[in-house]
């Protein structure tokens, strides 16, 4: 099994949203979250004045897949992620990462059934 880290700008949240439900994967965890990476921020300017934002808004999914689905989520992600066809700075990364172990509080189902 897999965990993805999915962070996109918030506006592609439900585009990404519908894309992991099209692969099969409808329970997912959301969090507004705030960073940046190579872009360092903004500079915006309000009322005159100059200013940089350091921290972005984003959106940040994470899942719980089954290892043979890795591959055809991350593609369907990365697609609807994609602000225009060759993408541009500030769209995102998924972070792909193992889980040992899940399992249902409810049931105790443990492993893929869990999913």
């Amino acid at each position: 099994m897999k965990k993805l880290e999915v962070i996109v700008r918030p506006e592609k949240l439900d585009d990404v949203r519908k894309a992991i439900e099209a692969v099969g994967y409808p329970g997912m965890t959301m969090s507004e979250v705030e960073g940046h990476g190579k872009q360092k921020g903004i500079t915006q300017q309000w009322r005159g004045e100059t200013y940089r934002v350091e921290f972005l808004p984003k959106v940040k999914l994470e899942i719980v897949i089954s290892d043979g689905d890795v591959d055809k989520t991350v593609q369907a992600i990365a697609k609807a992620a994609r602000t225009n066809a060759a993408g541009a700075v500030g769209d995102g990364k998924i972070f792909v990462s193992d889980v040992k172990e899940v399992v249902r509080i409810r049931t105790g189902e443990r492993g893929e059934t869990a999913i």
